[in-house]
């Protein structure tokens, strides 16, 4: 069964503890740094202002996206717990 909301969903979380796994900031920044370079390759130009795109447009599009994945992931995880 898929619930229509997720706010029952979750729960209070306990502070963060500390540990000697990879800070996830420097994670995203190579990420970042990859995607940056797989766009180049893409297009041939690294994202900037001025560009001849609609940056809103293309920021929302991407957040829709997203949106969809998270919900995708909510609903899996609930389905295996």
């Amino acid at each position: 069964m898929i619930k229509e909301s997720t706010s029952a969903y979750w729960k209070e979380q306990p502070n963060p503890i500390q540990n000697e796994a990879t800070p996830t900031w420097e994670l995203v920044m190579r990420d970042m740094e990859n995607r940056n370079k797989a766009g180049i390759e893409k297009y041939g130009t690294p994202l900037q202002p001025h560009n001849g795109r609609n940056s809103l447009q293309d920021a929302y599009e991407e957040a829709l996206d997203l949106a969809v994945y998270l919900k995708n992931a909510i609903i899996e995880q609930q389905s295996t717990n």
